[in-house]
């Protein structure tokens, strides 16, 4: 799946820390510099770069970036430098510490990494902020929500393209019975299919039980289930079925309505930067039938802008 960044060729590490520094160095700072610099290295490079800075100047590069950057703009380049199990791990510690609980954040990030992701992000999440990822999540949601996260945590998820059809007509015939199939709803069925199988294998299962009932999964669970439950499961549907549209909705919604949600933004660029930002840039455009630069571009103002767009459209 095409990122839209991808590094530089013959990285010199050292040279690209002594360009930040210079763009840093003196009275002001060349905010062009840092941003084109940074935007243009994969994100391995960067940590490369931030070895060589800490090597050759004896500080911290991120250290140097908070203390000379504002603002949103400070925001997407720290996100930028951050490992992405790094980004991740924080984004989640993020939105379970504030006022309330962000839980579509915490959603969008479980539904959508690979199980070997989820374990890296246990690891920093615990190594960082003294908890246990599964403990801090469960601490702040109850009941079937709280229990749809203890099965993403686990890391247990299905993975590869193989689908098993048998499988896939069991699963939608079990989902129909706990749900609209029978008196009140069985949610653990629903979190074993939705939690335990690999997206392919949901996919399926969503064709299947259209074919056997005529609606669709999301109906059923729209029928059955409320509020965060029934966002989370959607989520996970949704992602199944299209993981580069689902992040175009996400990037979308960070958009709507008055004024932006920027850390939205700012992780759904930056963390599909390496992965699949391309597919949402397509999908974006077919659903909103405008570009997600174009977007970007009339919501948000300056070198926040520009980084945005340089993550997007890369300006080699």
């Amino acid at each position: 799946m095409p990122g839209t960044i991808s590094g530089i060729s013959d990285l010199d590490a050292g040279a690209v820390a002594e360009t930040l520094r210079n763009a840093m160095s003196g009275f002001g700072t060349d905010e062009d510099q840092v941003l084109v610099t940074i935007s243009n290295l994969s994100n391995e490079q960067r940590q490369e770069v931030a070895t060589a800075f800490k090597q050759a100047y004896g500080k911290d590069l991120i250290d140097d970036l908070k203390s000379e950057l504002r603002g949103d703009f400070e925001e997407v380049v720290v996100a930028a430098m951050a490992p992405p199990r790094a980004l991740d791990a924080r984004q989640i510690h993020y939105a379970v510490s504030g006022a309330g609980t962000d839980e579509t954040t915490i959603v969008e990030i479980m539904c959508t990494r690979s199980n070997d992701e989820i374990n890296q992000i246990k690891e920093i999440y615990k190594e960082e902020f003294e908890s246990e990822l599964e403990d801090d999540l469960t601490g702040d949601t109850s009941g079937y929500f709280q229990r749809m996260f203890v099965s993403l945590c686990a890391g247990g998820r299905e993975e590869g393209e193989d689908v098993d059809d048998e499988k896939a007509t069991e699963d939608a015939q079990k989902f129909h019975d706990a749900g609209e199939g029978c008196w009140g709803t069985e949610e653990a069925e629903f979190n074993a299919v939705l939690c335990l199988r690999s997206q392919a294998q949901i996919r399926a299962t969503i064709e299947k039980y259209e074919e056997l009932h005529g609606s669709t999964m999301e109906d059923a669970i729209r029928s059955e289930c409320s509020g965060d439950l029934q966002n989370g499961f959607l989520s996970i549907v949704e992602a199944a079925k299209n993981t580069p549209a689902y992040f175009a909705r996400r990037a979308h919604d960070a958009m709507a309505g008055l004024g932006t949600s920027d850390n939205d933004l700012i992780r759904v660029i930056v963390s599909r930067s390496e992965v699949d930002l391309e597919e949402v840039k397509e999908a974006y455009q077919n659903m909103y039938e405008t570009s997600l630069s174009e977007a970007v571009a009339s919501e948000c103002g300056g070198d926040y802008k520009k980084m945005l767009l340089n993550l997007i459209d890369p300006q080699y």
